[in-house]
C-alpha cells in the first residue's frame, strides 16, 4: 500500500501529548502526517508541520496580533480562513489523501469548517466529545462528507479510554484513506459512467422509481438525493464540482420552501449550479404544491411567511404531529414561478420544464388532501409569461406519478443529453 498524506489539524498548545499519540498511530500503518496548529493561546508543546504562525500569516494576519484578541469567535474564523488556505496549497499539490481531528466543542468546530472547505472523496474524521449534541451535529456535518466518531470521554489528557478512541480514529481515517480513490478518481469514474443527479421524495416515489430504472437500462449512472433541504443544497455543490453530467429535478421545491421559510428550505443558491455549470437539467414542479411546516404549533409563530395567510385556514396533510404538509396558494407559486424563472433564465445549457397537468405529487391528485389544479394553473401561467424562449416548457395532459410522465420526462431529458453532446 503506497504511503498516504494525512493532515491532523489541532491545538498544539494544549493538545500535544493527544496529537503525539494519535500521529505515531497513524505513521504506524506506513502514512505520513503534516501537523497543522491551529492554536491561538501560546506557543506549541511539540513542533508543528504548519505553524500557527504561519496559519494565520495565510489569512493576512500576524499570530502575536491574534492572540491579543479577546473576541474567541473572530480569532477562531481567522485560524480557520488561514487553515483552509494551507491547505489549499497541499489538495493543489495533490499531497492531502485525508484529514482528522479531534477534540471538544472549539476544535470541532474549527477543523468541520476546514473540512467543509475540501471536495467530496477526501476521507474527513473528526473525533469529538460533542459528536451527540444535537443542538451542534447538523452544523457540523453541514452537507459534506464527514465522519464523526463520539468520543464519550472528555478528550484531555491521554489515559486508557482516550487512547482506545484515538485508536479507532485513527484506523478510521487509515482504513479511508486505503481503500478510497480520492475526488480525481471519483470524477474519472463519474465521466466514464455519466453520472446523473436525480432528486426525490416520498410523495415522487412512483415516478423516480420509474426515472431510475429507465436512464440505468439506457447506461447512466444514477444519484438520488432526498430534496428535504440538506440533501439537495449537497448536490448543487457536487454538481458546482462538476461531477454531474446531468440533472432530472423532479422535486426543486427547495426553492419554494427557501422564499417561504418551510422546513425543507435549501439555501439561496438552489436551482443555480446546473445552469452555471452548463449541463442538461430537466424540471418539474413537484413540491411546489405544498410547504412543509410542522410541527404543528409553529403556526402560531409569526415569524415566517406562510403564516400571513394562516395555517388554519389551508389544506393541510398531517401524518403526524412533527410533519405537516399545507397546501401553497396562488398568490404563492406566482413568486415560486417567478424565481424559477429568475434562476432558469441565467442558465448556461438547454433546460426543458414538464408540467404534469393532473397533479405534482401524490397528494396533489383527485381525491386527496392537497389537489387543487386552478392554484397549479396559477404557476403555470406565471411561467409562460417570464421563461426565456430557449427554455422548453411542456405540459403533459398526464399526473406525475404515472409511468407515462416517468417515460416522457426521460425521453425529453433523453434529448436534452443528446443536444449537449452535439454541441
Amino acid at each position: 500500500m503506497p504511503s498516504k498524506k494525512i493532515i491532523l489539524v489541532s491545538t498544539l498548545d494544549t493538545k500535544g501529548a493527544e496529537a503525539t499519540f494519535l500521529k505515531g498511530l497513524i505513521q504506524k500503518r506506513g502514512h505520513q502526517v503534516i501537523l497543522l496548529d491551529t492554536n491561538t493561546g501560546g506557543e506549541p508543546s511539540i513542533p508543528p508541520d504548519v505553524s500557527a504562525r504561519e496559519v494565520a500569516k495565510a489569512a493576512g494576519w500576524d499570530i502575536g496580533e491574534i492572540r491579543k484578541i479577546k473576541d474567541t469567535e473572530k480569532t477562531s474564523s481567522i485560524m480557520i480562513q488561514g487553515a483552509i488556505q494551507k491547505i489549499k496549497y497541499f489538495l493543489e499539490k495533490r499531497e492531502l489523501d485525508g484529514i482528522i481531528s479531534f477534540g471538544g466543542a472549539s476544535n470541532t468546530a474549527i477543523a468541520t469548517a476546514i473540512m467543509k472547505s475540501l471536495p467530496f472523496g477526501i476521507p474527513k474524521v473528526v473525533l469529538s466529545s460533542t459528536a451527540a449534541m444535537p443542538a451542534y451535529a447538523g452544523g457540523y456535518f453541514g452537507t459534506k462528507d464527514i465522519t464523526m466518531i463520539h468520543s464519550v470521554v472528555d478528550i484531555a489528557g491521554l489515559n486508557p479510554l482516550v487512547e482506545e478512541v484515538l485508536k479507532r480514529a485513527a484506523g478510521a481515517i487509515c482504513g479511508m484513506v486505503e481503500m478510497g480513490g480520492g475526488p480525481a478518481s471519483l470524477s474519472k469514474t463519474a465521466h466514464k459512467k455519466g453520472l446523473i443527479a436525480l432528486t426525490e421524495f416520498k410523495f415522487s416515489e412512483e415516478c423516480c422509481a420509474h426515472i431510475r430504472h429507465r436512464l440505468q437500462e439506457k447506461g447512466f449512472e444514477v444519484i438520488p438525493f432526498h430534496a428535504q433541504g440538506t440533501g439537495d443544497r449537497a448536490m448543487e455543490e457536487l454538481i458546482g464540482d462538476g461531477l454531474f453530467q446531468g440533472v432530472m429535478d423532479i422535486v426543486p421545491a427547495g426553492v419554494g420552501e427557501e422564499l417561504l421559510g418551510g422546513n425543507r428550505a435549501a439555501g439561496p443558491n438552489r436551482l443555480e449550479s446546473a445552469g452555471k455549470k452548463g449541463i442538461p437539467q430537466l424540471i418539474t414542479p413537484c413540491g411546489f404544491d405544498m410547504l412543509s411546516c410542522g410541527p404543528l404549533e409553529r403556526g402560531d409563530r409569526r415569524d415566517f411567511l406562510w403564516v400571513s395567510k394562516g395555517i388554519k385556514n389551508r389544506k393541510l396533510f398531517i401524518p403526524d404531529a412533527f410533519r405537516v404538509q399545507a397546501r401553497t396558494t396562488p398568490q404563492e407559486l406566482r413568486e415560486i414561478a417567478r424565481e424559477v424563472a429568475r434562476k432558469l433564465n441565467l442558465s448556461e445549457g438547454p433546460v426543458a420544464i414538464l408540467i404534469p397537468l393532473k397533479g405534482w405529487s401524490s397528494l396533489d391528485q383527485e381525491g386527496m388532501p392537497l389537489y387543487d389544479p386552478e392554484a397549479d394553473l396559477t404557476f403555470l401561467d406565471e411561467l409562460r409569461i417570464r421563461l426565456n424562449k430557449k427554455i422548453s416548457l411542456i405540459e403533459l395532459d398526464l399526473h406525475l406519478n404515472t409511468h407515462a410522465f416517468a417515460e416522457e420526462a426521460v425521453n425529453q431529458f433523453i434529448r436534452l443529453y443528446e443536444a449537449k453532446k452535439s454541441l
